[in-house]
């Protein structure tokens, strides 16, 4: 709140001192030293270029200007070539305490999105297997950033992809098979990029016992029950795994829809015409060199079946201009990086803005566990799944550890660590400050301490640097969640409770909260109650619990 009120008064004052017409980038950041300010920004310097003036002189008159606004600031100073800080009034932070206390849960939502349409694709995995850890960070980080991007006033659709349909699918179901002959004591040779896991048998074994007559069938269709048999039992699981990591989505999509509403065939006689599709090799190719790509890509093979990539042009299609979607993100594992430029291609074929399409690539996830890294490997079934991790040290650590790093950078993740019930685990730690703070009340309360009129509390009695450090972190959650949901970046909602949970449990650890004077104890209670607020709905927007007791 407190940066985009600053950025607010800056543009207001500009216009009013008529120093600018058009809208200057311009920075509002935390000073590296606390005897700067509170807040600084570069507005005077970027101006200089533009009005033909010192710096310092521009900052002189902004100055002047702000001085006579409002209660927001208690001090401005320019300092070096010409840089502005700024230090926060005391009143105003307090003002806003009140204002947390009032609102609740709903403190720091925000309408930045004026409901603009968005659709977030994650996980997607091909229904091949169990949910192993690296589809669990994009779930982790699929799911806050929907929860995110709602909360600053967008309208989310969240959606599962499943890939149900192509090669994948015809090995996974021949894979089924041939461990169904095992099964039945026939000797047979199992190819190394069949899949491997001991699932493929638990749904050979529910195969022969749906179909006793499994073995006298023809191979194709005995093949057909077992694809279509795996792909339904993994899904379930897949749905119920998701599930238990407080993950669900609006809808499930499937790739075979696409076909049964003719999709990818309206789609790609819109190429045809636009000329952006040729034969070639018997194959039907996308002239993808034409926006980058290092070659042009099959569409259609010369046997007559159509590629993942036919699938997924028609799917990004359908998602702009069926269903009209103002922006897509897509949530996809690191290995598919080179597939980005050539669908946004596509798009642009299409006379689609590309840039309506944002891609995160998910990196891997290290599991560390007793010093020994974990590699993984879905077709030999060397993985780690999900639901072992969640089972080992529970959805809240795995959550939030998942989101503690952009989605760019890999993560590892230390098992011995997630474990353990200390501030050395993050997600202990920020937890412990909000059981700590229900401990408080709950003494409070014992106490006869009205904890319904906190808002009444006399909070100018908050006059120690403590209070006003736990204020000023308060009043900035607003400020996190809109950076959050427009750089798509959960993790920094992580790094705010985390600094918010340390000043807390410094605060807790120097003055006693709950004592014999009353107006000082109200007033410290209706501050760690704003804390407790805000620490519960930053977890929230992670999907991760805000335990009373630990």
């Amino acid at each position: 709140m407190i940066k985009r009120k600053i950025r607010e008064r800056l543009k207001e004052t500009l216009k009013e001192l008529n120093l600018i017409e058009k809208d200057i980038p311009f920075e509002v950041e935390r000073p590296k030293r606390e005897d700067l300010g509170d807040f600084s920004t570069n507005l005077a310097l970027v101006l200089q270029g533009v009005l033909k003036a010192k710096p310092r002189e521009i900052a002189e008159r902004i100055i002047e200007k702000l001085r006579l606004e409002g209660d927001l600031f208690e001090k401005i100073e320019i300092a070096g070539p010409g840089f502005i800080n700024f230090w926060i009034n005391p009143e105003f932070l307090r003002k806003n305490l009140l204002q947390i206390l009032k609102e609740k849960d709903n403190y720091g939502a925000l309408n930045i999105g004026k409901g603009q349409r968005i659709h977030i694709e994650f996980v997607s995995a091909n229904p091949t297997g169990p949910l192993h850890i690296g589809h669990g960070r994009g779930a982790a980080y699929g799911d806050a950033l929907a929860r995110i991007l709602k909360f600053a006033g967008f309208n989310v659709h969240t959606e599962y992809y499943i890939n149900d349909r192509g090669t994948q699918m015809n090995i996974l179901g021949a894979s089924v098979y041939l461990r169904a002959k095992e099964l039945t004591g026939e000797k047979v040779p199992f190819p190394e990029d069949y899949y491997q896991g001991d699932y493929i048998y638990d749904i050979a074994k529910e195969a022969l016992k749906l179909y006793p007559d499994l073995m006298q069938k023809a191979e194709s269709e005995a093949i057909e029950l077992c694809r279509e048999l795996a792909i339904k039992s993994i899904l379930e699981d897949i749905r119920l795994d998701l599930k238990n990591f407080r993950v669900e989505y609006d809808h499930w999509y499937s790739e075979r829809d696409l076909y049964k509403k003719s999709l990818v065939e309206e789609v790609l006689s819109l190429l045809i015409d636009k000329g952006y599709l040729y034969e070639a090799e018997g194959a039907l190719w996308f002239k993808s060199t034409l926006f980058g790509d290092e070659k042009d890509r099959v569409v259609r093979k010369s046997s007559g079946e159509w590629t993942y990539f036919a699938s997924d042009i028609s799917y990004h299609y359908e998602k702009f201009i069926k269903r009209g979607f103002d922006l897509a993100i897509d949530l996809w594992g690191a290995d598919h990086h080179g597939y980005v430029q050539r669908l946004k291609g596509v798009l642009k074929a299409l006379g689609i803005d590309p840039e309506r399409l944002k891609v995160l690539l998910i990196q891997m996830v290290n599991l560390l566990e007793g010093g020994e890294l974990k590699s993984m490997s879905t077709r030999k079934a060397e993985y780690i799944e999900l639901k072992e991790l969640v089972r080992e040290v529970g959805v809240d650590a795995v959550r939030f550890i998942f989101l503690s790093r952009s989605q760019d950078s890999p993560l590892d993740f230390d098992v011995e660590l997630a474990k353990k019930q200390s501030q050395e685990n993050p997600v202990y730690y920020v937890q412990y400050a909000h059981a700590r703070i229900c401990s408080i009340k709950e003494k409070a309360k014992s106490e006869g301490f009205p904890l319904d009129e906190l808002y009444e509390a006399k909070l100018f009695l908050l006059s120690e640097k403590e209070s006003l450090d736990l204020m000023k972190k308060l009043a900035e959650f607003s400020d996190v969640v809109e950076i959050s949901a427009l750089q798509f970046a959960p993790y920094k909602i992580v790094y705010y409770l985390l600094e918010l949970a340390g000043l807390f449990h410094e605060y807790y650890n120097k003055y006693r909260v709950v004592g014999e004077e009353k107006e000082i104890s109200l007033a410290r209670l209706a501050l760690t109650e704003g804390c407790r607020i805000i620490i519960q709905r930053g977890l929230t927007l992670l999907g991760v619990n805000s335990p009373e007791k630990m």
